[in-house]
């Protein structure tokens, strides 16, 4: 198999902090910079799998370095440089304990809560009369509280600021960035013959005050994309949606009788299954930048990702 990088165990210069996440690990650099490794394992249902997929890591990153900077004029990101492919290091930000989720259609959780017979949704209405994948008459932002452990839960915009999560002042800009951000997303991916389902945000408060974009934008672990050619003839068929995201997974782990919950074994992952996650990454990383994805094997990639944020606190 291709090497993969399951955890990394660094001690850098002036470190002064370190975060392992479900999928990315944080370094607190002096209270200045956070250095950012992004893994190679993978979640779903706030599970982390037991295999990791290779060049799943770069593929988060590559897109999410683009898709931030192709979002840099509607608001401020926390990149500074991204040294190595699995690499970012950016400005430390008190993250806001949220995350702005934003749905244009009925899937995923928000389909689960429809067929349930629910029609709101964080305090949002879903009208009557939809299908799975139908597209809402306008997005809908659905937040959900950051869990640091277990499940991130839905919460509703009154609640945020009743509860002190945020600033109603603050939680109107963030509202804003998030309608902002999900409509460049759209743009970008309707330019590659994709449709952006759904996706989430994460925000952060700098040292100079200012709001920024943290974390990672459109990567397919935080968004779901259909493909845009034949999307209506499928809907008028009640056919699923060829789509590009981490919903295969989740859809494969129900099929074997596993959603997180207690008492619940997770399925064996083949060889052959993990191979065909990473192409499913490396898929959507070529269709949503129209670049090719160059699969290179380094056999010594923590001394090469270590080396590369040497070189840059030494600069």
């Amino acid at each position: 198999m291709i090497t993969t990088i399951s955890e990394t165990n660094f001690n850098f210069p002036s470190q002064k902090s370190y975060y392992k996440g479900k999928v990315r690990e944080v370094y607190n650099i002096n209270d200045e910079y956070l250095v950012m490794i992004v893994s190679d394992r993978v979640s779903a249902f706030d599970v982390v799998l037991p295999r990791a997929i290779p060049f799943k890591g770069q593929v988060l990153n590559l897109i999410a370095e683009k898709a931030l900077k192709a979002a840099a004029d509607i608001v401020p990101n926390w990149i500074i440089d991204v040294p190595h492919p699995n690499v970012t290091i950016g400005k430390k930000c008190e993250p806001f304990k949220v995350e702005m989720v934003i749905r244009g259609y009925l899937s995923g959780h928000a389909a689960r809560e429809y067929k349930a017979g629910k029609r709101m949704l964080c305090g949002s209405p879903m009208p009557d009369g939809m299908i799975e994948n139908d597209r809402f008459p306008k997005p809908i932002i659905t937040p959900s509280t950051k869990a640091d452990v277990g499940h991130d839960e839905d919460i509703t915009r009154e609640d945020i600021i009743k509860t002190g999560l945020v600033s109603e002042a603050d939680y109107i800009q963030l509202e804003n960035y998030t309608y902002a951000l999900f409509q460049r997303g759209s743009e970008i991916a309707n330019q590659h013959g994709l449709i952006l389902v759904d996706t989430k945000y994460e925000f952060g408060k700098g040292a100079d005050g200012k709001i920024y974009v943290i974390d990672e934008i459109h990567t397919p672990d935080s968004s779901r994309y259909f493909y845009a050619d034949g999307y209506e003839d499928r809907q008028k068929k009640g056919e699923s949606q060829k789509q590009l995201s981490k919903e295969f997974l989740r859809e494969w782990l129900i099929a074997n009788n596993f959603q997180g919950k207690q008492g619940q074994t997770i399925p064996t992952m083949t060889d052959e299954w993990v191979l065909q996650i990473s192409d499913r990454y490396i898929e959507l990383y070529e269709k949503l930048t129209g670049e090719s994805f160059e699969r290179k094997d380094d056999q010594d990639i923590l001394n090469s990702i270590e080396k590369s944020v040497l070189d840059f606190l030494q600069k």
